[in-house]
């Protein structure tokens, strides 16, 4: 699926302000240029959202600002793109640039394939600013200021009170075997809807077919022609018009065969 994801796809008509939007309303984040994303720190979270327990948070590097730190953030998401079997190649000498058309090309790339993946639904029991927490390398990343004071103590002794408060009280981990069994149920239910679609328009045009038949003119009065189109354009859903077309065709033969055999007997 990530490879069909050509350069010509309405993916990559998708302007930098809703990919923005779509980054900071997820990830809990306030970016302002997509190259803010070029460490690439927020593509892993977003496939950490979107595949719960795939990315290993705590090697990614939200601080990162050299080359060299970004680039450890990629390989994590190169492993997590082996994982999941994804075959887009990483052009990663070319992302850590910073350059704004390589970032923002890649992020809609990102987007297509996450809302192909759980159909744009976010999944609501993850936090992105407790997940970036637990890592432990959040520092610099310009977070909003939805943040919840309870997540900012995580420095707390472990038997804090406030803690036990923060972890009873915040929202609970996303079951990973859950999310894939109703992805996996969601990708079953389109490619039924499509193959469903395709049978559908097989059928009609065959029953076109028969309707067009039926209405060339030599033939729109045999009797075989009008019980067919008793069926065809019967509006009764409840009821099937098979029997009052055979009656019509039962009546019709057996006039033509009563009428022939009376003007045989005359001719007698």
């Amino acid at each position: 699926m990530a490879a069909s994801i050509g350069i010509m796809d309405s993916a990559y008509f998708v302007g930098r302000n809703e990919i923005l939007t779509w980054i900071n309303d997820r990830l809990h984040l306030n970016l302002s240029r997509v190259e803010e994303a070029a460490s690439g720190a927020v593509q892993c979270q977003m496939l950490d959202m979107t595949f719960p327990g795939v990315v290993p948070m705590h090697k990614v590097n939200f601080d990162a600002k050299n080359e060299y730190d970004m680039i450890q953030n990629y390989k994590v998401l190169q492993d997590v793109f082996n994982k999941l079997q994804i075959t887009k190649p990483l052009e990663i000498n070319r992302l850590v640039k910073g350059r704004p058309l390589d970032n923002l090309e890649f992020l809609q790339w990102l987007k297509r394939f996450c809302d192909s993946t759980n159909g744009g639904i976010m999944n609501e029991n993850y936090n992105p600013v407790e997940r970036r927490s637990k890592g432990g390398r959040e520092r610099s990343v310009k977070g909003s200021n939805k943040m919840p004071k309870s997540l900012q103590t995580n420095n707390t002794p472990p038997n804090s009170s406030s803690v036990g408060l923060t972890k009873a009280s915040g929202p609970k981990p996303a079951n990973t075997a859950q999310v894939q069994a109703l992805s996996k149920e969601l990708t079953d239910l389109k490619l039924s809807y499509d193959h469903l679609g395709k049978e559908r328009d097989f059928y009609f045009s065959k029953l076109r077919d028969v309707e067009l038949l039926c209405q060339t003119p030599e033939l729109e009065d045999l009797p075989i022609v009008v019980a067919v189109k008793k069926i065809l354009y019967a509006t009764d859903a409840n009821e099937s018009a098979l029997e009052d077309a055979q009656e019509y065709l039962n009546q019709s033969l057996g006039v033509k065969a009563e009428v022939e055999e009376n003007g045989e007997q005359e001719d007698y």
